[in-house]
């Protein structure tokens, strides 16, 4: 499962979203595996991610969950740049 919230600023500040480190990819489609839950936080970019039949579009300004053994792939539309933080 993903799922996107569209966060208010102290939702941000109590996870102290600006202390995780930041990743960085440009346009590409790539597989990828989750083995723990990922939360993050997209700064900038446009990605779909497409996981069971189903796409999520995810931008600027989400928070997004992914759920630990999702299965998914990511195509990013415009590069993307995300805090990010993996919770085991």
């Amino acid at each position: 499962m993903v799922k996107v919230i569209k966060p208010e600023e102290k939702f941000l500040e109590s996870k102290n979203v600006k202390n995780w480190p930041i990743w960085e990819k440009e346009n590409s489609v790539f597989d990828w595996y989750y083995d723990s839950v990922e939360e993050c936080y997209i700064l900038d970019g446009e990605v779909e991610v497409s996981y069971n039949e189903k796409t999520v579009f995810i931008s600027s300004g989400d928070f997004v969950i992914f759920e630990k053994g999702l299965e998914c792939t990511w195509k990013i539309l415009r590069p993307v740049r995300k805090h990010y933080n993996f919770i085991n």
